[in-house]
């Protein structure tokens, strides 16, 4: 009775075992990238530097600081307009950071398979 499927001699042929090393060793450098960026904090700024929030690479505020100028009890909408601005752009230096750690990890392939011969 034939075999349905598989290899012949039943193992995996050497280049689908390679390809499976090199991914492996692509999932652990990704793993490695993404507790280094998790560790960064990244700062970013508003109003001309009166308000900064500082992010962490797991996308949590740690810091907000607010110079003395830019609080006034009579324009609190200012100053929260300020904090959601330096906000919003430190997690966009996190995505950036991380887009470009990726980019670099998988040499440029665009969406998921991309640049594989399959």
């Amino acid at each position: 009775m034939a075999k349905r499927g598989g290899f012949p001699g039943g193992g995996i042929p050497g280049n689908m075992n390679n390809l499976m090393k090199q991914a492996q060793k692509m999932q652990k450098q990704m793993e490695e990238n993404q507790r280094a960026l998790e560790e960064k904090e990244f700062t970013a700024a508003a109003g001309g530097g009166v308000v900064e929030v500082t992010v962490s690479g797991k996308r949590e505020v740690t810091k907000v600081t607010l110079k003395e100028e830019v609080v006034d009890p009579d324009d609190i909408e200012m100053l929260e307009d300020l904090i959601v601005a330096a906000t919003n752009e430190a997690l966009r230096k996190v995505e950036e950071e991380s887009a470009a750690v990726m980019s670099k990890l998988t040499g440029g392939l665009g969406g998921m398979g991309g640049g594989f011969p399959f």
